[in-house]
């Protein structure tokens, strides 16, 4: 449950009102599921409504980019809302990445990904970056961008970092303000938030790069 009130502009006003209904509808037929929750973080925005607009076009920009693979955007941003453990990000980022083609086995398999026979040299890398950028301080080798620059060409290498980058800022905000898992997942292979993992695995995620990872912290709860 959020730790502030939800229910401020965007209960008052026509305008907000509006958005937060298109932004409920829209999200609800890309992951063919709808929630009371999916609005959250959207409300939260509406307490401040110069932040709430601008956090819409940025969304609305961020929605119109279709340069970088599908699969490859689902992998970068899951991976970083597993690293940021927010629920909410990783309950929809799931969601989406399923109907992006992503399978159940694909999801259980992220923590061991630089093992993993599902994910090619490419998804390897993407995933790294999105480790490397999500750590506290940033620190990413020259090297794994120059290898993607080769890879995926400047353009698609700014929308992937993009992503990534836009990925943490909703993942501390809605850790930070108490905004759990929508339900958009649930009965469903779900990604685990890093340093848990399921019965008989390892407790924490190592893969390449040494990235640290801390206990769930209980009162975030987390994806079903």
């Amino acid at each position: 449950m959020a730790r502030i009130s939800t229910a401020h502009q965007a209960g008052r006003r026509l305008d907000l009102r509006l958005v937060r209904h298109l932004v409920r509808r829209g999200i609800a037929r890309a992951v063919g599921r709808d929630s009371a929750g999916i609005t959250a973080p959207l409300d939260l925005y509406a307490q401040v409504p110069a932040l709430f607009w601008a956090y819409v076009r940025l969304e609305r920009a961020t929605a119109g980019l279709h340069g970088l693979d599908r699969r490859l955007h689902a992998l970068a941003e899951l991976e970083a809302a597993t690293l940021t453990r927010c629920a909410y990000c990783i309950d929809l980022g799931s969601a989406i990445a399923r109907r992006w083609g992503l399978t159940d086995a694909e999801l259980r398999a992220l923590p061991d990904y630089a093992s993993s026979p599902l994910f090619s040299p490419l998804d390897r890398l993407v995933l790294d970056y999105a480790v490397a950028m999500s750590r506290t301080p940033v620190e990413v080798p020259a090297g794994l961008v120059e290898e993607l620059r080769a890879r995926l060409g400047e353009p698609q290498l700014v929308q992937l970092t993009h992503h990534i980058a836009l990925e943490n800022l909703r993942g501390r905000f809605n850790r930070a303000l108490g905004v759990g898992s929508a339900g958009l997942s649930d009965g469903t292979v779900c990604a685990l938030p890093a340093g848990r993992a399921p019965s008989g695995a390892s407790p924490t995620r190592r893969p390449p790069g040494d990235r640290p990872s801390d206990p769930i912290d209980a009162a975030a709860g987390g994806p079903r």
